[in-house]
């Protein structure tokens, strides 16, 4: 049974713009109505004079009958005259952290993929109702700004372009183009599986839509928090550059005292930056907000702090200098 029709205004040519031009495309494909609605719409984009498609399926081997859906994928894609290839997960299985670990398998032999075929693009099919889910999650989880922002059309990863095209279409317009064009599909089991938090958001969802807070409303507050978080790191880049920093390899080094005036977001920004680049690891962001706090407060009080986080050592000296470096191994902490 038809759950009702797909927008009129489908153009391939719009809804693939972020995506800019590669000569190649390729489509990751799970075998749901969300990616099999964007292999047809790739398709549409290559016959209208976009790059050429090709497709992957990655078969995490995590269930029965995986490997004959990735199968039956390949079929699908070679009747759009879309090459396709399956890309198996290997190795031992994890038993915790099983979804979050599968994602990063997924990125990884997708990028492998990409870079083998000499793919610029990958693209993914996450959609509308994706995005409200992922707001909710962080909203829930107090996340910042950038975290309330939730998945952004594009993004850069090691070697290539990964874009999310299909972001503002909602799942049910996916489903009402794949059954418009007679595109079988298979439904993910793991969306119904309560061991996985998606279920319970999906659930959480419906309660809050009753109450006012739907989809609507998350995807428009991610729409300002992603607006807001544009502006800020636009702010903080050039308030990096007037700064003139020492910036090497291992260290960061500025005037302590050019950073009183500087909004706390805008501090708390930069050390995050650095920490992350020096350190070699993102820090949470409470761990941050409490570092960043102890910094201000060394900085406006004109006085010496040491803290470490994410594998930085943050100072701030008597000679009035706010100094990121590397953290020495904690055997060589505790002598000092």
């Amino acid at each position: 049974m038809s759950r009702g029709s797909p927008p009129a205004c489908l153009d391939p040519m719009q809804i693939f713009a972020c995506a800019g031009a590669p000569a190649l495309a390729l489509v990751a494909v799970s075998g749901g109505p969300d990616s099999m609605a964007l292999l047809h719409l790739a398709a549409r984009w290559r016959d209208g004079g976009g790059p050429q498609v090709h497709a992957a399926t990655v078969d995490h081997d995590l269930r029965p009958g995986s490997l004959a859906e990735a199968r039956s994928v390949a079929e699908w894609a070679r009747a759009l005259n879309i090459p396709h290839a399956i890309l198996t997960w290997t190795g031992d299985r994890p038993k915790a952290r099983v979804q979050e670990l599968a994602r990063q398998a997924r990125y990884r032999l997708l990028g492998e993929r990409a870079a083998k075929i000499g793919a610029q693009v990958v693209l993914t099919g996450h959609h509308a109702d994706d995005q409200a889910e992922t707001i909710l999650f962080r909203l829930l989880r107090g996340s910042g700004l950038a975290g309330l922002a939730a998945m952004a059309p594009v993004s850069q990863r090691e070697n290539f372009r990964l874009v999310r095209p299909l972001l503002e279409l909602s799942k049910a317009d996916l489903v009402a183009l794949c059954e418009a064009a007679g595109q079988p599909f298979f439904q993910d089991p793991s969306n119904l599986d309560p061991r996985f938090a998606r279920t319970d958001l999906k659930r959480a969802l419906a309660v809050l839509e009753a109450e006012g807070l739907g989809k609507g409303e998350l995807l428009r507050l991610g729409r300002r928090a992603a607006r807001a978080e544009e502006a800020l790191r636009a702010y903080v880049a050039g308030l990096r550059a007037s700064l003139r920093p020492v910036m090497e390899e291992g260290r960061f080094e500025c005037a302590a005292k050019v950073l009183q005036p500087i909004p706390m977001e805008a501090l708390l920004r930069m050390l995050e930056a650095e920490i992350t680049r020096i350190g070699g690891s993102s820090p949470r962001l409470d761990r941050l907000e409490s570092l960043a706090g102890q910094v201000r407060a060394a900085i406006l009080g004109e006085k010496p702090f040491r803290g470490t986080l994410a594998g930085a050592l943050v100072s701030v000296t008597r000679a009035g200098l706010l100094v990121v470096v590397k953290a020495p191994p904690r055997g060589a902490r505790a002598q000092e």
